[in-house]
């Protein structure tokens, strides 16, 4: 996140934005918040204290811009990724996502979501 203005989101895909080791910021953004559509990955977040840190929790609410239509589309699992960037904004949740019964839940939950599209 270092030298990455983080005050708007980025621009459209091929609006010729600097690139970050070759990826544009809507890139790695992308890249990102897809992940978080994987229990196993926000387990890993958690298990590493990152979901602790209040500059990386500042990140996760500026990732809300996700959620505005013109960003969705671009999502590959929008249910799941939308729902866990929902649930990260809750204290709770990140000190509960440490518990394999919950990564397991979340995991199924997202599994059926997922079936009924």
């Amino acid at each position: 996140m270092e030298g990455i203005a983080l005050t708007s989101p980025p621009k459209s895909p091929a609006s010729g934005e600097p690139l970050y080791g070759g990826f544009t910021r809507f890139e790695l953004e992308l890249e990102f918040v897809t992940l978080l559509a994987s229990p196993p990955y926000l387990s890993y977040l958690a298990t590493t204290k990152l979901l602790q840190h209040p500059t990386f929790i500042a990140y996760l609410r500026y990732l809300l811009y996700w959620t505005e239509p013109r960003y969705v589309r671009y999502l590959s699992y929008p249910g799941p990724t939308l729902k866990a960037l929902e649930l990260l904004q809750q204290e709770d949740f990140r000190r509960d996502i440490l518990r394999p019964e919950i990564v397991g839940r979340l995991a199924e939950g997202f599994l059926e979501g997922s079936l009924k599209t």
